[in-house]
């Protein structure tokens, strides 16, 4: 899959193999709290009618398989190494900006700002804008209750993201003003935190390259700014094709889904050498089997784990 596929035709490929389907839903421990304190909502019948109504206008929107097993209810950021890290940034370094790209519905920043993130130093992206007007409406917020700022854009246009080279010295250009943001390219060098998680992998390697490469040119100079996510991974660097069973059953059609996977190692020299000079940032990536699994995908499905640093 590639961001040149990411089309109509791949929507309805998509919705015939990963249909939605409410017995996916599942909401429980921690993320069940954090929504029912998000909503308002106490009852958790009429909060999971609630989020399933939301899910329903956003796979109308594009049919992510993410959506179709509510992927967009649980937490990424939360659950990786250097998370702690993250928010101490936001803490203690003045002005950290902290971004989401990819966000979808922007549950991982919310939760972010509820551990204590200014939620005014945030800003997330995506594709699709109306996933952040669904966000308000799924967490009945508003742009004044939760002011972060979105901008809507493909990361594969200049005119929304640029490659830049990476800045390797602070300068005394300030920050610019978060809530005029029209693109991410005024952020050349000024972030302190990016998550991406599950988008690499919906990109062939040599835009994968090409995303981290304009991901490092926003990235702040200052030791420990950090690029941080998750996505598929395997144990060799290749692509990765999976037989696809649809909701029906053995008697239903299935296809078959292919994605450019990235070892642990390829990851490391990626951005240890290609995208950033060699020894001037950390890298960290292991592989965690999903324990989930990928509802209707055969075989084991393994995400990356990673963290990209600046010394």
């Amino acid at each position: 899959m590639s961001t040149h596929a990411l089309n109509s035709d791949t929507a309805e490929s998509l919705a015939k193999l990963f249909p939605l389907d409410e017995k996916l839903y599942s909401l429980e421990g921690e993320e069940l709290e954090f929504m029912k304190e998000q909503t308002g909502i106490e009852d958790e019948n009429e909060l999971k009618r609630h989020i399933i109504a939301v899910a329903k206008d956003a796979f109308a929107v594009f049919p992510f398989p993410c959506i179709r097993r509510y992927a967009f209810i649980k937490f990424k950021l939360s659950r990786l190494p250097g998370y702690d890290y993250l928010l101490k940034l936001g803490r203690e370094r003045e002005g950290a900006i902290l971004l989401d790209i990819g966000c979808c519905f922007g549950n991982d920043v919310r939760n972010a700002a509820a551990n204590g993130y200014p939620t005014k130093q945030i800003v997330a992206s995506d594709l699709h804008g109306d996933y952040w007007t669904l966000g308000h409406k799924l967490y009945r917020s508003t742009e004044k209750s939760f002011p972060a700022r979105f901008v809507a854009g493909d990361a594969f246009n200049p005119s929304h993201l640029a490659i830049f080279p990476p800045v390797y010295s602070a300068g005394s250009e300030p920050s610019p003003e978060l809530s005029t943001l029209t693109s991410l390219n005024p952020l050349h060098g000024h972030v302190a935190a990016i998550h991406a998680s599950s988008l690499f992998h919906l990109f062939n390697e040599e835009e994968q390259a090409h995303l981290a490469r304009a991901l490092a040119g926003l990235l702040s100079p200052l030791p420990g700014s950090m690029v941080i996510g998750t996505h598929y991974g395997a144990s060799e660097k290749g692509l990765r094709t999976d037989a696809v069973q649809p909701s029906g059953g053995a008697s239903a059609p299935g296809g078959s889904l292919t994605v450019f996977c990235h070892s642990p190692e390829s990851w490391v020299e990626l951005w240890d050498g290609e995208v950033f000079k060699r020894g001037t940032v950390k890298v960290e990536a292991s592989l965690i089997e999903h324990s989930g699994g990928t509802v209707g995908v055969s075989g084991r499905i393994y995400f990356l784990q990673w963290c990209v640093t600046r010394l």
